[in-house]
């Protein structure tokens, strides 16, 4: 939701504390930068204005932008380390050294424990990938003026329901559609009487079991980040909430070192958010290709 470029004379009103970090059609940069409100506004070439005064079309919001700055980022980098890896064995440099390593990480804490040595492979792309956008989402949360695409229900539900097609996908492709289903249900060496209203009662659970393990998988990533982001806001709120007072040089330094302890926090949490994300990605599917 997009939110007006607004002066807020309370900066601990919960509208213009949130307003800092959710999706917009703007980016609230410092006055100097873009004066007189301190916005630049993205331009919207899909929106079509119709007679009636409503407004038709795409928005283009803050969090596609950034979404498509790390995937061009995730591209260039790992394009040109895959180039440097075909001409020689290793790539040599530490900041190569340092994503061949995290890649061999994924690859061999993450994917092969939780899938397989066997069909852990087929599924690293999709893993490396999803891996690097989330923590990419993540980290520019922590740059100035930008925001974290991962702290919206949009984002982290996509991700989501990307990894829920890939696990239902995987599972299929191995057991075939009626297979997958079936697969759902453990074994129960029951009479059929009591087989029939046990696997009734039972293949809905683990249905639904299936689809809450994705929605939670969206909700745990935007609850930390979200969370994260809003107490750095509310701890830099103080400064301005103080401007102009006796006690504003105790609470300026306090309020600038506990944002910057927070920052350290929020960079861990970046990296472990996103380990997490995959993680549990892997291992939804390596549920799904070997159920049993």
């Amino acid at each position: 939701m997009a939110h007006e470029g607004t002066q807020h004379a309370n900066p601990f009103d919960p509208n213009h504390l949130f307003g800092h970090i959710q999706d917009s059609e703007q980016f609230d940069v410092p006055k100097f930068l873009a004066p007189p409100e301190g916005i630049v506004k993205i331009p919207q070439p899909f929106i079509t204005d119709t007679t009636e005064g409503r407004f038709h079309g795409f928005h283009v919001t803050k969090f596609m932008l950034i979404e498509l700055v790390v995937a061009l980022v995730i591209a260039l980098v790992f394009i040109r380390l895959a180039n440097r890896m075909r001409k020689s064995d290793s790539p040599k440099g530490k900041r190569w050294n340092l994503f061949e390593a995290m890649l061999v990480f994924l690859r061999d804490q993450v994917a092969r424990p939780a899938i397989g040595h066997h069909d852990a492979d087929a599924f690293l792309p999709f893993l490396w990938t999803l891996f690097f956008f989330v923590l990419g989402c993540n980290l520019f949360g922590l740059l100035p003026w930008a925001g974290s695409p991962t702290g919206a229900l949009a984002t982290t539900a996509t991700l989501a329901v990307i990894t829920f097609a890939i696990v239902v996908g995987a599972g299929m492709k191995r057991m075939g559609f009626v297979g997958y289903f079936k697969a759902l249900v453990p074994h129960l060496d029951l009479p059929w009487h009591l087989w029939i209203p046990m696997v009734l009662l039972i293949f809905p659970i683990e249905l639904g079991g299936l689809l809450i393990k994705h929605f939670v998988l969206a909700i745990r990533l935007l609850a930390n980040m979200l969370g994260g982001h809003m107490v750095l806001v509310v701890v830099m709120s103080f400064i301005v909430a103080t401007a102009g007072q006796m006690v504003f040089w105790g609470v300026m330094p306090a309020s600038v070192l506990g944002a910057t302890a927070l920052c350290l926090l929020e960079l861990f949490v970046g990296f472990l958010q996103a380990y997490i994300f995959t993680f549990l990605s892997a291992l939804f599917i390596g549920m799904a290709v070997h159920p049993h």
